[in-house]
Parts: structure tokens; sequence; C-alpha cells
């Protein structure tokens, strides 16, 4: 776990936060099971400022309505080596390793490369 993920600004990282709500709305599921989705690491949540609530970046649910390609298993294994949702959030949002942040790897389908990277942190 890195200090300066665990530290970061995520309201200055995302451009774009969601409440559970809308999360469910747009992934064709309830609130609950947005929740549910969240525990189980297909999805990850923080509170992006204070006294806003948690809130799932918008960029983790694809034009489809669907959750991206690939998130949930890069999630498992960011979870894996020990970081929290907002660690892994600061992580998908700053990576400067790859070309491009994390997110937008998946998002384009080059998930591959932000996943080895995320598996030889735990290294």
């Amino acid at each position: 776990m890195s200090s300066s993920l665990a530290d970061a600004d995520l309201s200055a990282l995302v451009d774009e936060w969601i409440d559970w709500a809308e999360a469910g709305a747009r992934l064709g599921v309830t609130a609950a099971k947005v929740r549910t989705m969240i525990r189980d690491h297909e999805l990850a949540a923080a509170v992006p400022a204070p006294g806003t609530g948690q809130q799932v970046p918008a960029a983790f649910i694809d034009d489809e309505g669907l959750v991206v390609k690939g998130l949930p298993g890069l999630l498992t294994v960011l979870h894996d080596n020990g970081y929290d949702d907002r660690e892994c959030i600061a992580w998908l949002f700053t990576d400067a390793s790859l070309p491009g942040r994390p997110i937008d790897a998946l998002r384009e389908n080059r998930g591959s490369e932000a996943k080895r990277r995320a598996q030889s942190m735990g290294f």
C-alpha cells in the first residue's frame, strides 16, 4: 500500500462520481445490488469529498450499461495486494507507468498490461 495513494485527492482525480442509485440505474440493477457488487469487488466506491457519502466513479460503467471489462479482476488483484477501495480508485486514475491511466486502458480494451502491472505490485 502506498501512502500517496491513500492520501490522494479523489475528487481531483476522478471527473465524475455517481451515487449508488445512479450506478444501479446505469447498470439496470438496484442500489442494493450495487452495494453487493462493491463488497464483491466488481465495483469500488469511496467518499470523494467530505460530506458526500460513498460514490462510484462513473468511468467504471461503460456506455452500454455494463461494468468496464476487466475491472472486477483488476480490483481483486489490487485487493489481494492489500489495497482498499480508495487506494484502488487512486491507482486506477493516476498510475503513470502505463501510457495513460489504467482506467483508460480498461475502457479501451487494453487491460492486460494494467492487470500485469497490478500483479507485479504484489512482489
